[in-house]
């Protein structure tokens, strides 16, 4: 199945020119140095709050000032659903496609073929293995030593759960290997036990949940911190606590600034939420989407380094800095207008914490 999927892949990428259409409401392109070019956007799951809500906005604008036309479709989370709709964005007449990639192992030979053809890819927030890809991302290592850190200042020692991603996602490895430079000596010296490890399909919230419960199951309850790898998942964590009256009083950790999340900052039931303002990323990928369609060699998109990968391949990337956010500096999320004081501060006590 993969291999017709390929091969037609191939078939329509050589009929570009002539091809015509969208699956979603184009953003009309103006008279930019991009003007006329189709950038296809191949969304993994569009359910996710910050895909729509901040991502697909910037990606627009971005590519709306240098005249380029956005069309996209939605996996739905399925692989091979995914590896479909990068056909589909190519056959409508993509020159770039920007792919969230549901199995970065898995979308591999259409991305080949996509770059073979001519189509320029980048890999937007997850890493595909392919070093003719431009990757943009956040620093996903970086935000595995936030999460931790923080975490690990509140509990120096005890009993630790990590609650991981997609397994199919590189990025649940990156954070893992970001947590473990902060917490590995202590787990080497036997300060920290590690009662529970587990990946999440799909980052999937309630099957968070589900994990968390069968790790305090396990444990009799003697969880004192979890890092969990991003704010859905720890909103599932977070209810498996208070199920059992531990919610407030085990710190945890997310990433991606979702609003609940925030709330749940200022509340004190959440520890840290490391924000990655999806703004920059939607922007950097428009941006260079928009060069991309004036020059395919991706070493001469602006602000992009090498980064060596899992595979040992040399990616020509652009990593984002994200921004711990914990209830000392909830200012910052206010302050950039990802939030409003009155959903960040939804039921929290005046006065009890910056911001609120």
């Amino acid at each position: 199945m993969l291999l017709r999927r390929v091969a037609v892949l191939m078939a329509v990428a050589a009929t570009v020119a002539a091809a015509c259409g969208t699956t979603a409401s184009p953003t009309p392109g103006g008279g930019g140095a991009a003007a006329g070019c189709k950038v296809g956007v191949s969304w993994n799951n569009y359910q996710e709050e910050r895909w729509a809500k901040w991502d697909e906005p910037a990606i627009k604008a971005a590519l709306t000032a240098a005249g380029a036309e956005y069309i996209s479709n939605d996996a739905k989370s399925s692989a091979e659903t995914q590896a479909s709709n990068v056909e589909n964005l190519i056959s409508q007449g993509a020159k770039v496609v920007i792919i969230l990639a549901q199995d970065g192992t898995a979308i591999k030979p259409s991305v080949t073929a996509a770059i073979n053809a001519g189509v320029a890819v980048i890999a937007y927030d997850r890493l595909i293995e392919d070093p003719a890809a431009l990757y943009i991302t956040f620093d996903n290592v970086e935000v595995g030593r936030m999460q931790a850190r923080e975490v690990f200042k509140v509990v120096p020692k005890g009993n630790y759960a990590i609650i991981k991603g997609n397994k199919a996602d590189a990025n649940a490895d990156f954070l893992r290997a970001g947590m473990e430079e902060i917490i590995g000596a202590a787990v080497k010296s036997g300060d920290i036990k590690i009662v529970g490890e587990t990946y999440t399909d799909n980052w999937d919230p309630a099957k968070a949940q589900t994990n968390m419960e069968q790790i305090l199951t396990s444990a009799n309850n003697a969880v004192d911190a979890v890092l969990s790898q991003n704010d859905g998942m720890a909103g599932g964590v977070i209810a498996a606590l208070a199920a059992q009256g531990l919610d407030g009083k085990v710190p945890v950790s997310g990433q991606d600034g979702d609003s609940a999340a925030l709330n749940r900052v200022a509340l004190g039931t959440q520890t840290v939420d490391v924000w990655k303002d999806a703004r920059e990323l939607g922007k950097a990928a428009g941006e260079a989407a928009a060069q991309l369609c004036v020059d395919k060699d991706i070493s001469k998109v602006k602000g992009t380094v090498v980064f060596k990968s899992p595979g040992g391949n040399d990616m020509t990337s652009i990593l984002l800095t994200p921004i711990p956010i914990t209830k000392d500096n909830l200012n910052v999320v206010l302050d950039a207008g990802w939030i409003t004081k009155d959903v960040l501060c939804k039921d929290v006590t005046a006065g009890s914490v910056n911001g609120c």
